[in-house]
């Protein structure tokens, strides 16, 4: 009993001097190395599935680190091996693509960068709005310190480098071309986003939906083409689809519980060519989010039911009623493992200060593809954020200054330092909480 004691003591004292270790070697490796990478991957941003660039300069950064390096993986996605020893298989993920967005955030290192989008066939700018530049930065500083402090842990390492998951098909990819079967089944999954919403540095977990599922809807409304002077010769479209996108507001208001969330968002609506033509076809583009199956059901079979049948009170024919089209872009909620979250909480308060760890409860409905990776066969499982925004600029927008930019806004940025530097040290403490000999 007195030796385990003494071992127990000996194991508290050394937290805090592991901690300062921790942060002055990230710290040093930021200044000397990350900080210029970042500065890489913001000015040069590839879109969904040709991150082609990205995915070679990651995979020479990890190479460099001491891993075995696969590439091609899902497309363009890079895998990192590094064995050391007995122990659990545990990986982390970054995505790494960007968006077509034209960056408008005023800073120094804003992207000028254009692409082909793969979509649409259009040139268009592209930035990192959402913070992968972040995701790909940190994993590079967190496979750097594991390779140099092998002695601290036991196990093997696998980095997936993700491509595509603003278009949620990425990890579907990598799983189809046999992630698990080439490289093994992780007995741990873990990955972070930044967050723009929380104090940077910060971070926040949660014990069950960390992100919501998510369907891409489409609904073509077809029509009967007219005169805009003599509407009462054919079936507008337009008004058939706006009837719809009014109905489909009642989904969440009135059938899904009051304390049950779920959103139905109409992203895009097109339709005609000109002030004085009725068009024969109407495209609505929707989103839709939920936490569970039972209110994923609840909201794809009242999209069904409610643009097939105001078709029908429209007086349009069987044959040509509204198409409900649901995407293979489709995702389940990301749920974290509700133990492993607050044993990585622990470790994080531990190491990192109590302060190290805030609540905020995440308020909107956002989706990610990771649970695709954690789902047949189910693997433990925890995703975290790192807050990117300064204290004083949110701190600010509460006091009715300038709001802090959204994800996916033009005008989106983070402080790379604490978001970089938090997202390794945070990483790391994970990594050798489950991979301690």
């Amino acid at each position: 009993m007195i030796k385990r004691f003494l071992c127990l003591v000996a194991v508290l004292m050394s937290v805090p001097a592991f901690a300062d270790a921790l942060t002055d070697a990230v710290k040093e490796d930021y200044d000397k190395h990350l900080a210029g990478l970042f500065d890489h991957f913001h000015r040069n941003p590839e879109l969904s599935t040709i991150e082609h660039e990205t995915a070679r300069r990651m995979a020479m950064e990890l190479s460099l680190a001491g891993f075995d390096v696969t590439e091609g993986v899902g497309g363009t996605g890079v895998v990192a091996m590094l064995e050391n020893g007995d122990g659990p298989l545990v990986m982390m993920r970054a995505d790494m693509d960007g968006l077509p967005v034209e960056e408008k955030s005023g800073l120094e290192n804003a992207s000028r960068a254009k692409q082909i989008d793969p979509i649409t066939g259009n040139e268009v700018f592209v930035m990192h709005a959402c913070g992968h530049d972040v995701h790909i930065t940190s994993l590079v500083g967190t496979a750097r310190h594991m390779a140099a402090h092998k002695d601290e842990w036991t196990g093997t390492l696998m980095l997936v480098v993700q491509p595509a998951e603003e278009r949620v098909i990425g990890a579907r990819a990598m799983r189809e071309d046999k992630l698990w079967e080439r490289f093994g089944t992780p007995d741990y999954a873990l990955a972070f986003h930044v967050s723009a919403g929380d104090p940077a540095g910060k971070i926040t977990v949660e014990e069950g939906d960390a992100y919501a599922g998510a369907d891409t809807v489409d609904i073509i409304v077809h029509g009967v083409g007219a005169h805009g002077a003599s509407p009462h010769a054919g079936k507008d479209p337009v008004l058939i689809g706006s009837q719809i996108v009014v109905a489909l507001q009642t989904l969440v208001s009135r059938e899904l519980p009051p304390r049950a969330p779920g959103v139905v968002t109409v992203g895009s609506f097109h339709s005609g060519t000109k002030h004085n033509i009725i068009s024969d076809r109407a495209h609505l583009q929707l989103t839709v989010r939920n936490t569970n199956e039972e209110t994923r059901k609840t909201l794809l079979e009242g999209i069904e039911r409610i643009a097939v049948n105001i078709g029908r009170a429209a007086g349009l024919p069987e044959d040509k009623l509204p198409e409900v089209i649901v995407s293979n872009e489709s995702v389940p909620p990301t749920v974290n493992d509700a133990e492993l979250a607050r044993r990585l909480r622990n470790a994080w308060a531990t190491a990192m200060g109590e302060d190290a760890v805030v609540d905020s409860p995440p308020e909107g409905m956002g989706a990610e593809d990771f649970p695709l990776f954690t789902a047949n066969p189910d693997i433990r499982s925890v995703y975290w954020s790192i807050g990117g925004t300064p204290q004083t600029d949110l701190d600010a927008e509460a006091a009715g200054g300038p709001p802090v930019a959204s994800h996916h806004s033009p005008l989106f940025k983070v402080a790379p330092e604490p978001s970089v530097t938090k997202g390794v040290e945070s990483t790391v403490v994970a990594l050798k909480t489950l991979m301690q000999e």
